[in-house]
């Protein structure tokens, strides 16, 4: 089988030597940047604690308050959990999601101390929060609840003992692939492998990228730029490799991107094991999970019946609980303490039990952080790929390399980059993946050919992003919503509707384009003649994207049965697809300032999430001195998608 070779890069000519001391200086200086990081989210957390009420918090989408409870009960691993309704500021923009830590305080007098717990899922206006103890925070039975966000100290732990296992490496595997990825030797492929029939549903710069997969003896890149199947690939790659007798490890920094790489394996009938607490996986996925695996074992019938008495024997230390005299308190010690040593049988049987699961798993698919789960100590894996590398910060990637005997970096370092809170440690190369620093050193494969965007839609992005190499599969190139214009840049300059600054947040809004917005969603709705299509409604402003989730609420009947709509930032996008996509720029000032709107990447993934049209609307006057949005804007000009706001204002 041949393909088109120039896809693969094969260039290793500004690899240099590396000693054992340059080696150690490389971690040091990589450890010290996320140090910076780990204390400026420290630090940030402290100041918004210590400088800002509880509605400010709120206002600033930290925080939930007030809450009510809607259930409590104990669930994976024994473990409590509440599920939790703001009752207020209801569809307001906020940080939580499932996979992160949170606090439940309240703000009665004299309450408990709040208590931290890891959020399973966010649901609305609905969140349910788990705890690793044995019974629940008392502080559930009192009353004025809140959850604020919490920084996971865990996953910085993980990343700089990865590090330091990875700095001290000698003479072994991980030396060896540490040395390739720091550039110091060549990535070897070997051409001499037999390679497998390639499964028909691939293109033809797919099937390369499996194949350079297959070939690769140390570390690979598969560079997948939107809506090229880059997944799909990957899976492809991992159902050949299981083929074959090996285990892989799948890897994504995120959960959510963890439990789809989850979802394509278990499509691809592959026996999965999803690794991770289970507080942080979608429910969903329960089958997969270690715990979903131990269900299906046949002593799970034991597990239960020790779970079933230390419920008894908690309810009936429960009955102490407002009675506080010492012989009720020397009760209730002895009870919850018989409880915990039965829950401790059960997690012994459980462990042994998922010893044997983690064995019979073809795929195991885990976060970055979590692929250092103690299910997983001690062993190695033939491939470990790593999705999403482009978005994960290098710390991270350390973790899962430490178990593998060949990488796969696979993500497009033209979307969004890492989120790095300290700006110090962003000057200073944190910012910088590892991904980015070898693409252009070791083996590349390039996916080539997307099925998602309108040819129109992906035509800016292609040139300035992917030097033109990028090509709309037939099925969606000319695609379009009716007779309505694919492409559309709507210019509000000279109108005065200048940015402004929330002073609690200190994010930007422009209400003026949000009405403007949503008008052209409006418009757009009267073309459809009963056939209903997705809507997204973005911007990069957490501030804006408030003042729209306000207008869209209210007219959320008017629009209900033409449109699905969703109003969010530009980061929750990434990974997504709408029909149609509308996006608010926000920024409008004499001093021509355009902010993070610098960050090209994150319009790159604005602009490639929709498939059939796509309109943004700014202010060319402010937005025109940057080299970027000049080009994009002379790009609609020229291509007639270039509509000034004044003919639909006035």
């Amino acid at each position: 089988m041949c393909f088109n070779s120039v896809l693969i890069q094969l260039d290793c000519r500004s690899a240099v030597s590396c000693d054992n001391m340059e080696t150690a200086s490389y971690f040091s200086d990589l450890q010290y940047l996320l140090q910076l990081e780990k204390d400026e989210e420290l630090r940030q957390y402290e100041n918004l604690m210590r400088g800002t009420s509880v509605q400010q918090r709120v206002e600033m989408g930290m925080c939930w308050y007030p809450l009510r409870v809607v259930e409590t009960g104990y669930g994976f691993g024994d473990y409590p959990f509440v599920i939790l309704e703001r009752t207020k500021k209801k569809d307001q923009p906020h940080a939580f999601s499932g996979g992160k830590m949170a606090v439940v305080f309240s703000t009665e007098p004299h309450a408990p101390d709040p208590w931290k717990g890891a959020i399973q899922f966010v649901n609305g206006d609905q969140l349910k929060l788990i705890f690793f103890t044995d019974e629940a925070p008392e502080v559930l039975e009192w009353g004025k609840l809140g959850v604020n966000t919490v920084p996971d100290e865990n996953a910085y732990r993980e990343q700089e003992n990865a590090m330091k296992l990875v700095a001290n490496a000698r003479n072994c595997r991980l030396a060896e692939l540490r040395e390739v990825l720091l550039l110091n030797k060549p990535s070897v492929i070997e051409r001499a492998v037999d390679l497998p029939e390639m499964p028909v549903h691939l293109n033809d710069s797919q099937k390369m990228a499996v194949q350079l997969i297959l070939q690769t003896e140390d570390v690979c890149v598969l560079h997948g730029p939107p809506g090229t199947g880059k997944t799909t690939t990957l899976i492809a790659a991992a159902r050949l490799l299981v083929n074959e007798g090996e285990q892989v490890l799948l890897c994504a920094p995120s959960n959510a991107a963890a439990d789809w790489l989850t979802h394509k394996a278990l499509e691809a009938g592959m026996r999965v094991l999803r690794i991770g607490n289970s507080a942080r996986i979608q429910e969903a996925l329960e089958a997969s999970t270690v715990e979903g695996h131990l269900k299906q074992h046949p002593q799970y019938g034991d597990i239960k019946e020790y779970r079933k008495r230390a419920a008894e024997l908690r309810r009936m230390a429960g009955k102490y609980k407002r009675q506080f005299g010492q012989a009720e308190r020397e009760q209730r010690k002895m009870i919850l303490s018989e409880a915990k040593a039965i829950a401790s049988e059960a997690r012994k049987l459980e462990a042994f039990i998922l010893e044997s699961c983690v064995d019979k798993a073809e795929v195991i698919t885990s976060t970055l952080v979590g692929a250092n789960h103690s299910l997983l100590d001690k062993r190695m894996f033939s491939t470990v790929f790593i999705d999403e590398a482009a978005q994960a910060p290098e710390p991270g990637c350390w973790i899962p390399i430490t178990k593998a005997e060949r990488v796969i970096l696979a993500g497009d370092p033209f979307q969004l980059p890492p989120t790095v809170k300290s700006q110090e440690a962003a000057r200073k190369g944190l910012s910088v993946t590892l991904m980015e620093k070898v693409i252009d050193h070791i083996p590349t494969a390039l996916l080539n050919r997307q099925y998602r965007m309108n040819e129109k839609i992906m035509a800016f992005s292609n040139r300035w992003f992917y030097n033109g190499r990028l090509e709309a599969h037939e099925d969606v190139s000319n695609w379009a919503i009716g007779d309505d214009p694919v492409l559309e840049f709507i210019d509000t300059a000279g109108l005065g509707w200048e940015e402004v600054q929330n002073p609690e947040t200190q994010s930007l809004t422009n209400p003026e384009e949000a009405q403007l917005l949503w008008k052209r969603v409006l418009a757009l709705s009267e073309t459809l003649h009963g056939k209903k299509i997705s809507v997204g409604v973005i911007s990069p402003y957490r501030g804006q994207v408030g003042v729209l989730n306000d207008v869209f609420t209210d007219m959320k009947e008017v629009l209900q049965a033409a449109m699905d709509v969703e109003v969010q930032t530009i980061d929750s996008y990434q990974g997504q697809e709408r029909d149609a996509i509308f996006v608010s720029l926000v920024r409008c000032n004499s001093r021509n300032e355009i902010g993070f709107l610098n960050d090209y990447r994150r319009m790159n993934v604005a602009m490639t999430r929709a498939r059939k049209k796509l309109v943004l609307i700014g202010d060319s006057a402010t937005l025109g001195h940057d080299s970027f949005y000049k080009a994009l804007i002379d790009h609609c000009e020229l291509t007639g998608a270039y509509r000034s706001a004044w003919e639909l204002v006035y």
